[in-house]
């Protein structure tokens, strides 16, 4: 009698199981139909960004999983260097390469924030975890982004873990720009 039961039991946790796995390929598959990309870049624009950190937010207190961001920002480049359109462009497209191929795919998400900003999101993610990806992603960039007359690609990058016990803020939106500013004062910028 109790090998029904078990049966039963894994039969039940299978079908959960299926159901999960459908849910999130049926939500991926939205995304990738709906979500607003850069042009550019191919990576999320800052409000379907700002959209989905509230989401991570949210799902991080429900769960109590780490959620870290990584800000980076390419330091005035273009400013700095006067570089026409099309070259800076490049740059950029080469810079968002290396996010894609240097994030876990179907679970971090990037995106462009600004003209020379991006930002990842990281869900189960340590801060300890997200400043090794920060490193990597510096290096990938001064390895594989190759700037016209032979100039460097400055990157700043800064970490910052959401964690519910440490502050409470009035709305998940404050908590998103919080998140953020902290990370961007940690890029030096």
């Amino acid at each position: 009698m109790w090998y029904f039961t078990w049966i039963l039991g894994l039969l039940l946790a299978c079908s959960l199981g299926i159901i999960n796995v459908l849910r999130l390929e049926a939500q991926e598959t939205w995304d990738k139909e709906h979500i607003i990309l850069d042009p550019l870049t191919q990576l999320m624009t800052r409000d379907t960004m700002l959209g989905r950190l509230k989401e991570k937010v949210e799902n991080s207190k429900r769960n109590g999983f780490p959620f870290s961001i990584l800000f980076i920002s390419l330091k005035d480049f273009k400013a700095r260097n006067n570089l026409p359109k099309f070259e800076m462009d490049a740059i950029l497209h080469s810079v968002a390469d290396c996010f894609k191929e240097d994030i876990r795919a179907g679970v971090d998400i990037a995106a462009r924030m600004g003209e020379q900003d991006f930002l990842i999101a990281m869900p189960g993610s340590p801060q300890k975890k997200a400043e090794r990806l920060a490193a990597q992603i510096k290096n990938g960039i001064s390895e594989r982004v190759k700037a016209p007359r032979d100039l460097v690609v400055e990157v700043a990058a800064g970490v910052a873990e959401y964690s519910d016990y440490t502050e409470n803020f009035a709305t998940t939106a404050h908590e998103v720009d919080e998140l953020i500013r902290v990370a961007t004062e940690k890029s030096g910028l």
